[in-house]
Parts: C-alpha cells; sequence; structure tokens
C-alpha cells in the first residue's frame, strides 16, 4: 500500500504497546506507514515488530535497530534521514505508549497537506491544560517550562516540549540535521525553534494528551533539565547563528 507519510516511532521496552499501536495506526482509514527506531529493547520490542512485518506488513511497517540507548533526539534523526531517502513527503513523531492518539494523525496531516502549514504540532495547550492522568507536579512542570521557552526565546509556541508533529518533507531538507544539539527533549524545542527560525508556517493542532497506561515512563530530571537549561543556547543562537534560507 502506497502512502505519502510516515510515522516515526521511538522505542525502548514497549512490548506491552507496539503492536496495539502499530494496529491502531493502521486501522485508519489514511493509509500512513510506520517506522520503527529500536534502541535496544532488552524486552524483544523489536522481535515483535519483525514478527508483524513478516506475517502482515512487510509493505508498510519499517524497523531500525540500534545498539542502545543513544537518546531520543539521535533516533528522530536517524528517521528522519531515512524518510527522506525513501520518498515520504509528511514526517511524523509519536510516542508508543499511547499518549499521543493515533487518531488524530489525519488531523495534523491535514494541518500541513490541506492547510498549507510546513509544521503541525499536536498541542497540549493551544486550548488550555489538555492533559489526563499526569500528576500535578507534572503537569505544572511541562506547562511552566513551555511557558519558560516561550519568555526567554519570544517564539510563539504554547506548547514547545510537545513530542506529537508533522513535518513537511522541505522542513527536514532545509534544518541541518546533522548540526541539531539535544538529544533528549530538549530535541523538540529546537527543532521547533529552528524552524520557526527559518520562517516555516507552523500550527498547533489542539489534543488531548493522555499519560501511559502500560509500560514505564523514560522521563527523567536529567532529560528535563536539558531542555531547560538549552534554552539560554537557542536565544543566543536566534540573535547570532546564521539559519538556512526558506525554501521557494
Amino acid at each position: 500500500m502506497e502512502s505519502d507519510s510516515i510515522v516515526i516511532i521511538p522505542t525502548y521496552n514497549e512490548k506491552e504497546n507496539i503492536e496495539k499501536i502499530i494496529r491502531a495506526v493502521f486501522s485508519l482509514e489514511k493509509a500512513f506507514h510506520i517506522l520503527v527506531i529500536d534502541d535496544g529493547s532488552p524486552d524483544g520490542t523489536a522481535a515483535i515488530v519483525h514478527a508483524l512485518m513478516d506475517r502482515e506488513f512487510g509493505s508498510r511497517l519499517f524497523i531500525i535497530e540500534r545498539s542502545g540507548k543513544l537518546g531520543l533526539g539521535t533516533a528522530y534523526i536517524a528517521g528522519f534521514k531515512w524518510a527522506l531517502e525513501h520518498g515520504y513527503d509528511y514526517v511524523f513523531e509519536m510516542d508508543a505508549d499511547f499518549s499521543h492518539d493515533p487518531a488524530d494523525l489525519p488531523r495534523l496531516y491535514a494541518a500541513c497537506h490541506d492547510e498549507g502549514y510546513d509544521v503541525a504540532i499536536g498541542s497540549r495547550y493551544i486550548c488550555g491544560v489538555n492533559v489526563v492522568n499526569w500528576p500535578m507536579s507534572r503537569v505544572l512542570m511541562s506547562y511552566f517550562a513551555s511557558m519558560y521557552v516561550r519568555l526567554v526565546t519570544g517564539f510563539p509556541i504554547h506548547d514547545t516540549t510537545a513530542g506529537f508533529k508533522c513535518y513537511k518533507r522541505r522542513v527536514l531538507e532545509t534544518i541541518e540535521l546533522d548540526k541539531v544539539r539535544f538529544k533528549g527533549y530538549g530535541f523538540q524545542i529546537e527543532m521547533k525553534f529552528t524552524a520557526y527560525k527559518i520562517g516555516f508556517r507552523i500550527k498547533e493542532v489542539p489534543v488531548i494528551f493522555v499519560n501511559r497506561r502500560e509500560g514505564v515512563s523514560k522521563m527523567s530530571g536529567g532529560i528535563f533539565s536539558e531542555a531547560l537549561f538549552g534554552v539560554m543556547r537557542l536565544r543566543w543562537d536566534g540573535w547570532f547563528r546564521h539559519y538556512p534560507s526558506l525554501p521557494k
């Protein structure tokens, strides 16, 4: 089955979720392909993906296996490069744990394909705070982190750390992927900020974020610290870095 769109799903120990999320994406009316980036999950996540490829989904399910936990940012960059090499026009980021609802993928696609935006962000904070089953401490940390990013950088996006996104191909071709610095959740801020500084059109699409029901969260204080302390570097870059030109 042909598709112009690929959903990149990074995994580490997601055996409880991976088959269910794959089937949920493939059940949508709009055809999406999936690329799993597995960082050496010891729980057999990759084996589940390979079994699904062999039995049912070999023409639209793909996997890159890496040797260990190399960071969220490097996983996505590997996926972006693979997607560009294989000719996809719309490239999505999505978590494996159902915190991002697969049913929202067509809405992100429509924002880019039909409405002409270059980046669509599944935003938890564009219409209030739309988060379910998170502890209040985590909600406040995430919400105020995005507020902090907006304050420091002047970046007019409500959900700067969101990891549910659609990029048009030309965005990923223009951003110098090998120069992206952050490996953790700071990667999400850096990619959005870089797209904004280049001049790409960005839309926040309201979504409801639901905390994972199965498996273990990969969030840590160190990951979040990278995002917060790296923001000052982004502000500095915004003043002095030469960004690529907006493609015509």
